[in-house]
């Protein structure tokens, strides 16, 4: 059964930053790329950032890319969402896709207040 399961959201300060974590299970976890998307209140859900097998990115969206970092560690079925420099336009509920059934985790809420 495939699984991804999602951590590490919270309440951060503007300028704060946060690590998420995508646990993935039930599948060959390193043959799949991996994407993040976020659903902020009120908009459609949008592709954050992506990673290949090979742990190259792509699909960058325009506004985080110089404060966002996507990662991989195939060893451990593990992607991680690494966020600086937040801003309350960042607030969400950022999930991960992935997977031969390009499956959804339940979202980790992330929010950007003073």
């Amino acid at each position: 059964q495939v699984r991804l399961v999602e951590s590490g959201g919270g309440l951060v300060q503007p300028g704060g930053s946060l690590k998420l974590s995508c646990a993935a299970s039930g599948f060959t976890f390193s043959n799949f790329p991996m994407r993040w998307y976020r659903q902020a209140p009120g908009k459609e859900r949008e592709l954050v950032a992506g990673i290949n097998r090979f742990g190259e990115t792509f699909s960058w969206t325009d506004s985080v890319r110089d404060r966002y970092t996507i990662s991989r560690d195939n060893g451990k079925n593990m992607v991680y969402l690494e966020m600086s420099s937040l801003k309350s336009e960042d607030t969400g509920v950022y999930l991960c896709n992935g997977g031969p059934l390009d499956s959804w985790g339940q979202g980790t809420q992330v929010t950007v207040a003073p």
